[in-house]
């Protein structure tokens, strides 16, 4: 069957972007940003992001555009005989169907509150009372079963229509419109009364905050967030690479896509940070800022429900272009094995996410008692936790040795497929750094990721 090809460079931008680009950059971003010395850290996680994400990327796509397949072949196709890299197929494809398991929940989430902000269901509500809704949502398991099938019939239904009519036409046009609807809310956000002590604290490094967080901390969760906000490990990106010529060299492309992940994040900050100090709130971690505390702030705004909307209009395509993008590369691995049709694969892989993605949803409620990660824990934290706790940073290890060691692909062939076409190259002097260090720092953060969350 003969391989599918983007119709655009920009395509292929905009939807290994749109991959990368999920809740984290949003919810997570702002609150360790708040978290860890504000402007200070955002230095810190640039730094990092260059130093760690980049490499990692311009490697996985090189595997993918070295073997002209998704993670179902690619290892088998580029590994030398007699290895056995291609065991870590099904680690990298679990990841990806683990991912889903509850993300699709979460884009359920942003389609009901988008409608509810849209019917003005928070109007008058306090802060309680804004609080009931989310937790009223949690204990409705029907309802969240019906916006999470909702979700992943429409994302799947866009997969189904092909790579280039499906996939590249309407995620551009979603990754277009969330850049521009972003931007309007960051405008709104800063032109608050207030705001400016917001952007103070966004914009104005202070080192002196960094270090009364600790330095170690700062630095890991700089690190961390650097690792994780390109969904590097599980072949999710591979898969785009299989799918581009070799016109241009996969460092510019990989420095494009991180700089694209990396603005959301930027103007994600200039939407939450000017706008809780506006009205006096702390961001505050994961869902409670977003269906919580947001909800709150949008309450007491002018137009609040106007402006809440297009907010949750814009975390509802973050979150679907992150589902098509993984859903694209789930179906790929099934057409690679199989050598079946796209609409085949589609239907299995639809059926199998909507049964996949109810036990998340019963950890809200009627297995609530399952609290494998401690009291308090939901099935959600525990799958969550096997990806980016686990195949992630063993994944993106899989891909660093692979593409270095003599045993796997080895560095030769892996400069040859990173650097062909024109644009930016790979230097061949960052040889040792991603041979021996950056492992040794991939390695260190998944160790650290267990002991913070088991010790300290």
């Amino acid at each position: 069957m003969k391989r599918e090809k983007f119709g655009s460079r920009l395509g292929f931008i905009l939807i290994s972007a749109g991959c990368a680009i999920g809740l984290g950059n949003v919810w997570r971003f702002p609150y360790i940003t708040g978290k860890y010395g504000g402007a200070a850290f955002v230095l810190i996680y640039l730094l990092f992001l260059v130093l760690l994400g980049l490499p990692i990327m311009v490697m996985e796509f090189a595997v993918g555009r070295g073997s002209q397949a998704s993670i179902a072949l690619s290892f088998d196709r580029l590994e030398p005989l007699g290895t056995k890299w291609h065991w870590y197929k099904w680690f990298g494809i679990g990841g990806n169907y683990l991912l889903m398991m509850f993300y699709t929940t979460i884009g359920g989430w942003l389609l009901l509150y988008t409608g509810k902000m849209a019917i003005g269901e928070f109007k008058g509500l306090d802060a309680d009372g804004v609080t009931g809704v989310f937790t009223s949502l949690l204990g409705q398991p029907v309802t969240m079963t019906i916006c999470m099938i909702l979700v992943v019939v429409l994302c799947f239904g866009i997969v189904c229509m092909g790579l280039q009519k499906g996939v590249e036409q309407i995620t551009k046009k979603m990754m277009i419109l969330l850049f521009v609807l972003m931007i309007i809310l960051a405008v709104r956000s800063v032109t608050l009364p207030g705001a400016e002590k917001g952007l103070e604290f966004y914009l104005l490094p202070d080192f002196k905050k960094a270090a009364e967080a600790g330095l170690k901390e700062v630095i890991f969760a700089a690190m961390g967030q650097a690792f994780f906000t390109l969904s590097l490990g599980i072949g999710a990106i591979a898969i785009f690479g299989s799918y581009i010529g070799k016109e241009r060299t996969l460092t510019g492309e990989a420095v494009c896509v991180t700089v694209l992940d990396t603005l959301v994040a930027l103007i994600a900050g200039f939407i939450i940070f000017p706008a809780c100090f506006a009205f006096n709130v702390q961001p505050d971690s994961g869902p409670s800022l977003i269906f919580i505390t947001l909800p709150n702030i949008f309450n007491a705004m002018s137009a609040g429900r106007i402006w809440g909307t297009i907010f949750f209009l814009c975390m509802f395509f973050a979150a679907c272009s992150t589902i098509i993008a993984v859903f694209e590369n789930l179906i790929a691995f099934v057409m690679d094995l199989t050598d079946c049709s796209r609409t085949k694969a589609v239907v299995g892989n639809l059926i199998a996410i909507i049964v996949l993605s109810l036990p998340c949803i019963f950890g809200f409620n009627i297995w609530s008692g399952f609290m494998l990660l401690g009291a308090g824990s939901s099935i959600q934290d525990l799958e969550d936790f096997i990806v980016s706790n686990n195949l992630l940073p063993i994944g993106s290890l899989i891909y660093l040795l692979f593409c270095t060691s003599r045993y796997g692909w080895g560095w030769d062939k892996f400069q040859k497929e990173a650097n062909a076409g024109s644009g930016i190259k790979f230097p061949g002097w960052a040889r040792f750094y991603v041979s021996y260090i950056l492992p040794l720092i991939v390695l260190f953060i998944f160790v650290q990721g267990y002991w913070s969350k088991f010790v300290g």
